[in-house]
Parts: C-alpha cells; sequence; structure tokens
C-alpha cells in the first residue's frame, strides 16, 4: 500500500507542477490579487480533477471517448482557454491595478478553476493512462482499497500542490516589477492561447 500511495504523490506533483491552463491561470491571477485568488484557482481546479480521477480510475473514460461527448467537451474547452488567453494578454498591454479588481473575485478565481480542469478532455488521457498504470504496479486488477489508496495519495500531493504554487506565485507579485509582471502576463496569454490552438486540433 505504501508503494502506491508514494507513486501516487510522484504522480500528483508530476500533474499538478507541469505547465498547462490552470498553472497559467494561477500566475495571472495571483500576480493581479494576490496569494488567496491563486489559491482559488488550483483549489478550483482540484474539483476538476477528482472529477476525472473518478471517471478514470473506474473505466468511465471509454464513454467520454465517443464524439458525441468528447467533441463538444474540446470545443469548449479551446474557446474557453482562447478567452482566458486575450485577458492575459489584455493585461500585459496594460497592467491591472489591484483597487480594480471586483470584490466577486475570489469566487471567480474558484469557478474558473474548476472550469478549466473540467472542460480540459486531455485529463481523461491522463488518468485513463494512470488507471492502466496503477494495474502495472500493482500486478493485476487494483482493489477498491488499493484504488482509494492511489486517489488518495494523488489529491494529497494536488493539495499541497496548491499550497506551493499559491505562495511561489505570490512571492513573485512581490518581488516582480512592472515589466516582468508584463511578460509573466504575455507569456500566460501566450501559453493559454497555444493551448486552445491544440485543443482545437485534437477535434
Amino acid at each position: 500500500m505504501l508503494t502506491i500511495f508514494f507513486y501516487a504523490l510522484v504522480f500528483g506533483f508530476v500533474f499538478c507542477l507541469s505547465p498547462g491552463a490552470v498553472l497559467a491561470e494561477t500566475l495571472r491571477r495571483g500576480l493581479l490579487h494576490g496569494f488567496t485568488p491563486a489559491l482559488l484557482v488550483q483549489i478550483g481546479s482540484l474539483v476538476g480533477d477528482a472529477v476525472w480521477a473518478v471517471i478514470g480510475l473506474t473505466g468511465i473514460a471509454l464513454l467520454i471517448q465517443h464524439d458525441a461527448v468528447r467533441v463538444p467537451l474540446t470545443i469548449v474547452c479551446a474557446l474557453y482557454l482562447a478567452w482566458l488567453g486575450v485577458q492575459s494578454l489584455r493585461d500585459a498591454w496594460r497592467l491591472p491595478q489591484t483597487e480594480d479588481a471586483p470584490a466577486s473575485s475570489g469566487k471567480n478565481a474558484l469557478a474558473v478553476g474548476a472550469a478549466i480542469s473540467l472542460a480540459n478532455p486531455k485529463n481523461i488521457v491522463y488518468w485513463g493512462a494512470l488507471g492502466s498504470a496503477l494495474s502495472g504496479i500493482v500486478g493485476a486488477t487494483p482493489s477498491h482499497g488499493q484504488t482509494l489508496m492511489f486517489f488518495a495519495g494523488f489529491m494529497l500531493a494536488s493539495v499541497l500542490s496548491c499550497f506551493l504554487i499559491a505562495a511561489l506565485v505570490n512571492l513573485l507579485r512581490k518581488n516582480a516589477s512592472p515589466f516582468w509582471q508584463r511578460i509573466s502576463y504575455g507569456t500566460c496569454g501566450l501559453v493559454l492561447i497555444y493551448l486552445a490552438v491544440l485543443a482545437a486540433n485534437g477535434i
């Protein structure tokens, strides 16, 4: 069981710390609003991660691969990522001021994180692979206990990553000059638009 838990921790940290739409949006929100909204984006993404984890580990992934489900989900994902990318490029052009932030920015950050994760069909590919990896680790069809242990390890790594990433983004916010903030916003915008194009190519 400890071996399964350790592998799950490693897979969880790799998944959460790898560059992607959630990380880019966390950086954008964190540079503007600080630690809490950056953390909320990350926590919101955990909702989607948990849903995809259940789908991937229970074998429901086969249903998501049907075009009738996959294509609309991919279109929504591509459009949403493109919109976020444009927002980030706009912020790079004209740095937003903290006092301009709406009071609901925290709730929005939570919803945005969840939406990015839930709308990303690439997550099901990752979790489908993790389901196969778990079978390889145990050398047979994993039991319910082993599956729960794997899920617990992955989610623990995800929660720890939330706080780590938010803290690093907040540190960058406090120490980055306006020039570097523009660079960060611009980079996030380009990454998000690039991911939108990749998603659209998957249709």
